[in-house]
């Protein structure tokens, strides 16, 4: 699977086939090298992500850093990245305000190619980019969730929620949060009970089934009905 955030600290034993910087000069976006996380947002995700699954290759593409955020041109040549390496699921806790045609080309490129889509948006307020495009599983915080718990919200906020809290002891808890970790825990619980290779569609409906809450957060929630 691939993540695409702000890299890896060094020191974790998770399993990385691949790992590229895309840095968006302005006139084009340019492959470099890729550097330690240097704002520890990528660690904190990559720590929700590995928390329940059992170990899995992940492909680390670096959009941002500390000191800027991801650009359109750069997630997408990211996604493009992650496509060209087989990637079956793509993982983003990131999101853009605006709808921008290079973002929403390569991510219906990845939609088309087979992979399932993860993409975080916020739990209020205006949703983001490219979780509002077709066939992305849009994914937000849930206070309701403990690990390992999600909801099916379909709401047009987002698809579905996973517990914002961290998953590790010794996790930044200032570099990481919200929606963020809540999209992560989601894909931790996608990996956990989706088998490699199922489209989204159908993926959706086993993640509807699963869910422990459904429906939009609030303090009369009750957890759903589980299906057998």
């Amino acid at each position: 699977m691939a993540v695409l955030d702000s890299g890896l600290a060094p020191g974790h034993a998770w399993p990385v086939i691949a790992r590229q910087r895309f840095s968006d000069h302005g006139d084009a976006v340019r492959p470099h090298a890729a550097q330690p996380d240097p704002s520890g947002h990528g660690t904190a995700v990559c720590a929700a992500i590995c928390s329940l699954a059992a170990p899995v290759d992940l492909m680390l593409a670096q959009v941002f850093s500390g000191r800027s955020p991801a650009t359109a041109a750069a997630v997408a040549a990211a996604l493009d990245w992650a496509v060209a390496g087989r990637a079956q699921l793509i993982h983003m806790s990131l999101g853009l305000r605006e709808d921008r045609l290079i973002l929403a080309q390569a991510t219906a490129a990845a939609v088309a190619a087979g992979c399932i889509v993860v993409a975080s948006t916020p739990a209020r307020g205006t949703p983001t980019f490219p979780a509002l495009y077709a066939g992305v599983i849009g994914a937000t915080a849930d206070a309701r969730c403990a690990a390992g718990e999600i909801s099916a919200l379909s709401t047009a906020q987002a698809d579905f929620g996973g517990c914002p809290r961290y998953a590790a002891a010794g996790t930044d808890a200032t570099r990481a949060g919200g929606a963020s970790l809540g999209a992560a825990h989601l894909t931790a619980f996608l990996l956990s009970h989706v088998e490699p290779g199922t489209p989204v569609d159908q993926a959706r409906e086993r993640l509807i089934a699963l869910a422990r809450y459904r429906g939009p957060e609030c303090r009369s929630a009750r957890p759903a009905a589980r299906d057998p």
